[in-house]
């Protein structure tokens, strides 16, 4: 992440196609096409991982898992594996919004046809893809078929919770076919996956993918490895994971996701994380690190307590950073420092010297003092418009900001209604010092609350669900985003 460069954020669910959601498929190789024309070096997407409660892709059953969701049935048509009509009968029309209640319900019945067909195929490829990702793929599978008989971990038999030997060892011969299936999907994921990295590559544009911070209690890793988080032996969360009240969320938030034990970590080196980072890094040719104060310091909430009734606890700080430098000198990191910060986690961020986030809609803060203004970004940042967890720069701008701030707001980036406010905010972050400026492809577009993607602290709703309709991704705006980049020197 050298010189001046612009990106857009845009999760790959949020894409158009038939299928009820964006997938790895025509309209992704497209969407690349269209950053290339637009001058675009960079695309950020949202965790690629499973999801979990209410959609989120930042609560996963895996922290290495690619989501079977995102696969993409043209191309298993166009391999055989499906016909036209089992496809035509999973299309769905929701160009605004994903429907993911539908692709939930008719993606599972499609890679089950695929695999029928396609299991003995390409044998010493997925041999080879097994072996390669041997760390993480077995637990994984295993888990997912468990949780296919038995529900949701909390209500497995004891023996299986605790991974006795001779109940593991059992249910793996039992379940052999099963986890025959999920490891073909994981397969079939990754050639996807990788084919649409190649065509990012042959295009020019590189893939910013996000890590998050933490796994679902209900999770393969946690099932496998409970000795690196905070629960009991029935594996319980008992301490969880959020933040305190802030700007995001008056009442603080808890993410129902178990802390870990540091010190365990400690003690093997930070292996789990450093095989995390290596697989984000078989993935992305960068990656941000969500929540990354909590490295230095996280939100311990005692169970079932509200947010506000937790306490801060210290965290690995530089030794997970060493340790992830020594393995992975070369792979670019973000730090997603956006929240509350005392002054040790400042500190520490400074030290850590990755590029932090500013974002936009936090900057016009009466008086003009915001550190997110954008003649006072620093090189080693990325600035964003918005971002996936706050309101869209338009809905910002009329809905939340107040009369002094929108005053503020439009002097200072010299906002034209004629123009669009969205080329405004574009234009502003462009125009910083920043290494890397990022828009997400609702500010983009000028699109307000309705477009927002996600609101923090708040489960279903309209979470996850914006999509982008494919005429948007037209030469026009293509055209005027390469315009702005080259005014700008990205």
């Amino acid at each position: 992440m050298t010189g001046r460069a612009a990106g857009v954020l845009l999760h790959v669910t949020s894409l158009p196609g038939p299928y009820g959601a964006g997938t790895l498929g025509r309209e992704a190789h497209d969407f690349i096409d269209f950053l290339a024309r637009a001058g675009r070096r960079w695309w950020q997407v949202l965790p690629l991982a499973p999801t979990g409660g209410g959609d989120s892709p930042y609560q996963s059953p895996s922290a290495f898992a690619g989501s079977p969701l995102l696969i993409d049935p043209d191309l298993l048509l166009e391999e055989g594996l499906l016909t036209e009509e089992a496809c035509a009968a999973a299309q769905c029309g929701a160009p605004d919004r994903a429907d993911l209640n539908w692709v939930k319900a008719t993606r599972p019945v499609l890679l089950e046809a695929a695999f029928r067909c396609g299991k003995e195929r390409d044998r010493e490829a997925q041999a080879q893809f097994s072996a390669e990702n041997a760390a993480w793929l077995p637990a994984y599978v295993l888990f997912m078929a468990l949780r296919e008989r038995f529900g949701p971990l909390e209500g497995w038999p004891e023996e299986l919770r605790r991974r006795d030997g001779d109940a593991v060892s059992l249910w793996s011969e039992r379940l052999s076919e099963r986890t025959g299936f999920h490891t073909w999907v994981q397969f079939v994921f990754q050639r996807q996956w990788d084919a649409l990295r190649r065509h990012a590559r042959e295009r020019g544009v590189r893939i910013l993918g996000d890590v998050p911070i933490y796994v679902s209690g209900d999770s393969a890793e946690v099932w496998s490895r409970p000795e690196l988080f905070r629960v009991d032996g029935s594996l319980r969360t008992t301490a969880e994971a959020g933040v305190p009240p802030d700007g995001f969320n008056s009442s603080g938030q808890t993410w129902g996701c178990p802390v870990y034990r540091w010190n365990a970590h400690a003690r093997e080196g930070y292996a789990w994380w450093l095989a995390r980072l290596r697989r984000a890094a078989a993935l992305y040719d960068a990656a941000r690190i969500d929540h990354f104060r909590g490295l230095e310091a996280y939100w311990e909430i005692p169970p079932a307590a509200p947010a506000a009734e937790g306490r801060w606890r210290k965290g690995p700080g530089m030794g997970l950073l060493r340790a992830a430098r020594r393995e992975l000198p070369d792979f670019p990191l973000v730090a997603e420092d956006l929240g509350t910060l005392t002054p040790s986690a400042v500190a520490f961020i400074e030290a850590s010297g990755l590029p932090g986030m500013r974002v936009l809609v936090s900057a016009f803060e009466a008086g003009g003092a915001s550190s997110f203004l954008p003649h006072r970004i620093p090189e080693n940042a990325v600035v964003y418009t918005s971002t996936h967890d706050t309101p869209t720069f338009v809905e910002w701008l009329f809905s939340r900001a107040s009369e002094d701030e929108r005053r503020f707001a439009v002097d200072y980036l010299r906002l034209r209604e004629d123009e669009g406010f969205g080329w405004g905010a574009v234009c502003g972050a462009w125009q910083t010092a920043a290494r890397l400026a990022v828009a997400p492809m609702q500010d983009i577009l000028g699109l307000g609350a309705d477009a927002r993607m996600n609101a923090p602290g708040t489960v279903g709703g309209a979470n996850w669900r914006w999509r982008v309709r494919p005429e948007a991704l037209n030469a026009g705006v293509a055209d005027r985003l390469r315009h702005i980049t080259e005014v700008y020197g990205r």
